[in-house]
């Protein structure tokens, strides 16, 4: 279900999340995906890693905002959601933290499966 995934050439894995999150989602190079987001900062006055320019950048490459249901339980983890959504392309916002799941597996740098989601972009 964890599939280890760092486009970052230098190695780096600290705070380039959302770089990450889209490029798995969208197959494009860290620096395609680092380069939109840094124009859609310029545009937006505002830093390339802040969420208003992650979700708008997300919202131009095609993918919709959903909230998780309220009947979820508690403790409800990625890995749960991951096992949920068997089929299609989601990023997940967790804790301070962006991921993306591909039919049902999660690409990140490191382990992020128990950790929380708070909500989630589809792209049809």
């Amino acid at each position: 279900m964890f599939r280890r995934f760092n486009p970052n050439s230098c190695g780096a894995y600290v705070d380039d999340c959302s770089v990450r999150a889209i490029c798995a989602a969208c197959d494009l190079t860290w620096d395609s995906a680092y380069n939109i987001l840094c124009d859609k900062g310029f545009y937006m006055c505002n830093m390339p890693s802040s969420k208003a320019v992650v979700h708008a950048v997300l919202r131009s490459l095609g993918f919709h905002q959903f909230a998780l249901p309220n009947d979820i339980p508690d403790k409800y983890t990625l890995i749960d959601f991951c096992l949920d959504h068997p089929r299609g392309t989601f990023i997940v916002a967790l804790d301070n933290h962006i991921v993306t799941v591909i039919n049902g597996e999660y690409y990140d740098a490191w382990n992020s499966g128990d950790e929380y989601p708070l909500y989630y972009f589809y792209k049809e």
